[in-house]
């Protein structure tokens, strides 16, 4: 081995080969050999000791980020341990490399680039290169004369070239392998973290993106109330329950695996090339994955293709994962649903909980709302949804959900920048005052923290983001919408309307009293 034996590209320390006298110590103890005992470690027990290097723990350090992203409502004691077990749900890639080249070598694309070469014979050796093809760059290019391993510090996708070389007596170097990344007809894998609803419909179009770019055999782990979303509507893609099968703890030999999360601690962007905060919650897919990140909306299944009810209705969900997600206008709702009442629609609440929040902050629903609340099959929402004139909601998985339903989405939310969620036309979010947080990396998002304002926390400011949304603001958004009733109406005035023109023409003189709209008076 050289003295210096870390690769530097652009001066930046990467990644460096391992060999068995590094790790031999550690690989001892966790086979429980005597101490001072001269017998030869084995292959399968070095990768065990570097086990934590091919295989970090997806989702961050769990002593200190035992966070979890999610968009859908869970109780207290359902959220604490969801935090405490997170790092269970995710599957962990094979200890050592899957695929097998020429002479005892191992490579694969699990978390990056991986290789291991055998010990060689004595006055032998190897020399091992890695390239990223995408941005031409040699990762590694380093001589062994022991067993060595060796994987990058990039672990989303990336186009990788494996090249290795033997070394014989004489110096005398020779190319033995060379492998560039081809997924075509491999098996790969992609997961998705459990317990989030929003990221999960956010990501799944980039999942397909990647299996038509490779022509992949593709597994796609997540949870698995989103199974029956998707399997009908991706038939290529072949859908598992990520905790079931981390459970199962079987060793699984994919040829490349990638992990699709919100990475918070990735100062150096190993997990995810672009800063989710900066790119959208599901771009940040397209980036990891190394697919367009142009979005799309998910395809889903619906439980019937029949509407729920014949009459013209409009969904609402009001319900956040954080009190910071709330449209804090204490008066917003109210004003809206009844315009939309008055409008002569049905306004029809589909959140998970009818209560929500923790501690001593609580959030009901609103009043007039017609409740069709409770833990329900997610493709149950999806029928709702597609029959809907239109969504209104916060920055929650609902209207996600909604999104991918194919219908009007309209978004109130001053917590995150506009650019976090899909585009839509009709998103509510006030400039004037504080907001879009979620987004600033100068504050990293507390999840155990429900009423969560890093800037304006215990005072009077707190939650200006969305208390200073007024509801004329979102009566004016909701009348922008294509096809959207635009006069108030009542079934007296209907009936005038549809059986006598000259009692039509005394209500607009001055007939009925039509519904208004509510001039600014609200707290904020």
């Amino acid at each position: 081995m050289v003295k210096d034996d870390k690769i530097k590209v652009e001066g930046v320390e990467r990644i460096k080969l391992r060999v068995k006298d590094e790790v031999q110590s550690s690989a001892a103890a966790s086979s429980r050999q005597e101490t001072g005992s001269n017998q030869s470690v084995n292959a399968e027990i070095n990768f065990k000791a570097l086990d934590k290097h091919f295989s970090p723990i997806i989702g961050g350090n769990q002593e200190q980020d035992k966070k979890v992203q999610s968009d859908q409502n869970q109780n207290n004691i359902a959220h604490d341990k969801l935090n405490q077990n997170l790092v269970n749900y995710f599957i962990q890639a094979s200890p050592k490399p899957t695929q097998k080249g020429p002479m005892g070598i191992l490579y694969d694309f699990n978390f990056g680039i991986r290789v291991y070469v055998p010990k060689p014979v004595k006055g032998e050796g190897w020399r091992v290169c890695l390239m990223d093809l995408d941005c031409q760059v040699t990762l590694l290019d380093q001589k062994c004369f022991d067993q060595g391993f060796a994987t990058t510090s990039k672990h989303h996708y990336m186009t990788g070239k494996v090249v290795i070389y033997k070394i014989d007596k004489m110096g005398k170097e020779e190319e033995v392998f060379a492998h560039k990344y081809n997924a075509e007809g491999k098996e790969v894998l992609i997961s998705f973290p459990v317990g989030s609803l929003g990221d999960s419909l956010g990501w799944m179009p980039y999942a397909e993106k990647f299996r038509e770019k490779h022509k992949c055999k593709l597994t796609l782990a997540l949870g698995k109330q989103l199974i029956d979303l998707f399997k009908n509507e991706y038939p290529e893609i072949n859908f598992v329950d990520s905790v079931a099968m981390v459970q199962d703890k079987k060793t699984f030999d994919y040829y490349a695996s990638y992990y699709i999360g919100l990475f918070f601690h990735d100062d150096t962007n190993s997990w995810q090339p672009r800063d989710f905060r900066l790119v959208g919650l599901h771009r940040t897919a397209g980036y990891i994955l190394g697919v367009d990140p142009t979005e799309v909306p998910p395809r889903l299944s619906a439980s019937e293709d029949t509407r729920p009810i014949p009459e013209p209705y409009v969904v609402i969900a009001t319900h956040a994962s954080t009190q910071c997600k709330y449209w804090n206008n204490p008066f917003g709702w109210y004003f809206v649903i009844d315009f939309l009442k008055g409008l002569g629609y049905r306004v029809i609440c589909i959140d998970k909980d009818r209560v929500y929040g923790r501690n001593l902050v609580w959030n009901h629903i609103p009043n007039g709302v017609e409740d069709q609340t409770g833990p329900r099959p997610l493709t149950e929402r999806v029928r709702w949804l597609k029959h809907a004139e239109f969504f209104v909601g916060l920055s929650s998985g609902l209207a996600w959900l909604a999104w991918g339903a194919g219908i009007p989405v309209v978004i109130i939310s001053g917590f995150t920048d506009p650019l976090t969620e899909f585009d839509t036309p009709y998103r509510v979010f006030n400039t004037h005052v504080c907001n879009g947080c979620w987004n600033d990396i100068r504050y990293l998002f507390d999840h155990k923290n429900f009423l969560y304002c890093p800037k304006h926390e215990n005072t009077p400011r707190q939650f200006e983001c969305t208390r200073a949304i007024s509801h004329q603001h979102v009566i004016q958004t909701i009348l922008s919408i294509p096809g959207c009733r635009q006069k108030p109406i009542n079934e007296k005035t209907v009936e005038k309307e549809e059986n006598n023109e000259s009692e039509a023409k005394q209500e607009t003189e001055g007939g009925p009293k039509k519904a208004r709209i509510q001039p600014i008076n609200e707290v904020v």
